[in-house]
């Protein structure tokens, strides 16, 4: 898998989401994004999904041009967004298969999928009558159903309890043995247990891309670390 993202940029009327983007993601690898509320996360996450057109810049996905080659992109892509987008009166098993169609995926597939996010006990329900931590289960097999090559999981432990958290963390852990995962996180215990490299993004820009331990340096924890590089730019 190869993901270059160069020279982006988006603006929403005067305000600049994204300001002359640069990535390069060549190894399966879980990276954390990290980046204050309205840093361009969303936005970056949406642009290399196909959700939005940047104004400026190009993203090469498999050494192909994603807005040229919208199909193939969707096929190679997962996509968790933060608000997880669900059929509340579909069966967990009746909303796979749905999902499975639009993909051209095996129903075979499906029983796969249910037991890796760990909703085998579950399975026969109503999305509707599930926790919040058996929902992100189900959001995140839609997102890998069809095998893709990239994840992109926004905010994925978002309002759950602890032990949901510990769940769905595992969960990320275990596809990012074989995939490439970008995940989206104010969490910090959740960068240092998942990611070993980091992403970060503050008013458009990329203020840091480095391996874990780098972007902590000499700071006590990523915290800290964090809050120097998004507020004490001394």
């Amino acid at each position: 898998m190869s993901l270059q993202i160069i020279n982006l940029k988006k603006k929403y009327g005067e305000q600049i989401a994204l300001n002359n983007i640069n990535i390069s993601i060549d190894n399966n690898e879980i990276i954390g994004l990290l980046g204050p509320n309205g840093a361009g996360k969303s936005t970056l996450m949406k642009s290399i999904t196909g959700v939005i057109r940047p104004d400026e810049g190009s993203i090469i996905f498999n050494d192909k041009n994603i807005f040229e080659n919208e199909i193939y992109s969707k096929k190679q892509i997962g996509f968790l967004p933060e608000n997880n987008p669900l059929y509340m009166e579909m069966y967990i098993k009746e909303y796979l298969l749905f999902v499975a169609n639009l993909h051209g995926v095996s129903e075979n597939r499906i029983d796969e999928v249910i037991e890796l996010v760990g909703i085998t006990p579950e399975k026969s329900k109503k999305i509707s009558q599930l926790s919040k931590g058996y929902k992100q289960r189900v959001g995140l097999a839609q997102a890998i159903l069809h095998q893709p090559d990239l994840l992109i999981l926004d905010e994925p432990t978002n309002g759950l309890d602890p032990n949901q958290i510990l769940e769905i963390r595992n969960v990320i852990k275990e596809i990012g043995k074989e995939k490439t995962i970008i995940l989206s996180t104010h969490i910090m215990q959740e960068v240092e247990a998942l990611c070993t490299r980091v992403i970060l993004i503050h008013e458009g820009n990329i203020l840091q891309d480095c391996p874990i331990d780098q972007f902590q340096g000499k700071y006590n924890s990523l915290e800290e670390a964090f809050t120097h590089y998004t507020i004490n730019k001394d």
